[in-house]
């Protein structure tokens, strides 16, 4: 934790960020700190849903302390009459997380963009806008860690693989413990976590999913069970349903699973990385040309912004660890290790508007910047 006096400084300097933000168009969003506790629970990652504060309203309505701005800015972007859309936004304030160090208040700063098509210059002004926060602190050149897992997605869609498994496969891309198991399963063609429930799974297989769905929700709903480890009603009944279908899976061919870790083992700078991944792809006989062409995209605009293309470290196994990232994601970290944690991070979210109510899909890219992290690492001067 910072003292106070720096405390002020950081605080100053947040405001001076935003206030770059908005002069390059981003608008000032301030959404509530009070939230509904649903969307986060449904959408974020484990780690955001393990460290949420919960609490109730009058009438039974759970609620939560603002534990992330994108899910915020997101919903009152929605609720605006500029729904639909393209707009851009920009925001400080503070995050309530429960941290390893006692912290849970924490400030953070940062931008959403919305609606716009030119995909691969908004990524690359995202990441722009990243950096330019790091050398407003002091640090000019911090460690780019990127990653795509829109990549990932186009690999798991080409496979032949059941739906199930395919929708399970990108959702674990974020939890390497269970993209690992998962791919165990698939090899041996088992589902050992099954047995506890076996019978329920069973008479469910093949069923109509609504109203399997409907079914457990009722189940559970009955019992006065409302979340369990931080997921909701709706979320355990769509995992049983997916149980259901994975334990009626063939196992996964050996050398369809030496490809994708094969995939996953892909790493260095992003010109390097998409020649072996295009390589990969016509070894496999398998069509990545849309999402490769994308990522090389992305990757000449971020170049055009004076970024040295060469000094990023690209993993095609990277994740941000955020359960609504669909593309390009990106973390900067402190060049001389200060601060082990990331200093900013970001990514492409295009379908968190539309779980969250909107009738067409929206194309969105977010970033976030740890104030306090870029203070104590770049000093608070």
């Amino acid at each position: 934790m910072l003292p106070k006096s720096d405390n002020q400084k950081a605080d100053a300097r947040a405001l001076a960020l935003v206030a770059s933000y908005e002069r390059a168009g981003y608008a000032r969003a301030e959404p509530a700190v009070l939230q509904p506790a649903e969307p986060f629970l449904d959408l974020s990652g484990e780690d955001i849903r393990s460290r949420m504060y919960l609490t109730t309203d009058a009438d039974g309505r759970e609620l939560c302390l603002r534990p992330d701005f994108t899910i915020a800015v997101s919903r009152d972007y929605l609720a605006s009459k500029q729904a639909g859309q393209t707009a851009s936004f920009c925001y400080s304030g503070p995050i309530f997380r429960q941290l390893s160090d006692g912290a849970g208040e924490v400030l953070q700063a940062g931008v959403e963009s919305f609606g716009r098509r030119d995909i691969a210059a908004a990524d690359a002004e995202c990441l722009s806008l990243g950096l330019e926060a790091t050398a407003l602190f002091g640090i000019e050149t911090p460690v780019i860690r990127m990653g795509d897992v829109g990549l990932f997605a186009a690999l798991v869609t080409a496979l032949k693989l059941a739906p199930a498994w395919k929708r399970r496969l990108v959702k674990d891309f974020n939890r390497k413990a269970d993209l690992a198991r998962d791919l165990d399963q698939l090899t041996l063609g088992s589902m050992n976590d099954r047995r506890d429930y076996q019978g329920v799974l069973a008479a469910m297989a093949g069923s109509d999913p609504k109203a399997a769905h409907a079914l457990v929700t009722d189940l559970l709903s009955i019992a006065g069970i409302s979340a369990v480890g931080g997921r909701s009603v709706g979320e355990i009944a769509d995992r049983f349903l997916e149980q259901a279908a994975l334990g009626s899976t063939a196992s996964l061919p050996k050398e369809m699973r030496v490809l994708i870790e094969r995939f996953l083992g892909v790493t260095g700078d992003p010109d390097e990385c998409a020649a072996q991944l295009r390589a990969l792809a016509k070894d496999a006989k398998i069509d990545l040309t849309d999402a490769l062409d994308l990522f090389e995209s992305r990757v000449g605009f971020i170049a055009a912004r004076g970024v040295k293309v060469n000094g990023i470290d690209f993993s095609a196994a990277f994740s941000n660890g955020l359960d609504y990232y669909t593309g390009f994601e990106f973390r900067l970290h402190d060049p001389k290790g200060r601060i082990d944690t990331p200093l900013a991070a970001g990514g492409r979210y295009d379908n968190l508007l539309t779980r969250l109510g909107s009738a067409t899909p929206i194309p969105a890219v977010g970033l976030g910047v740890w104030i306090e992290r870029l203070a104590l690492a770049g000093g608070a001067k």
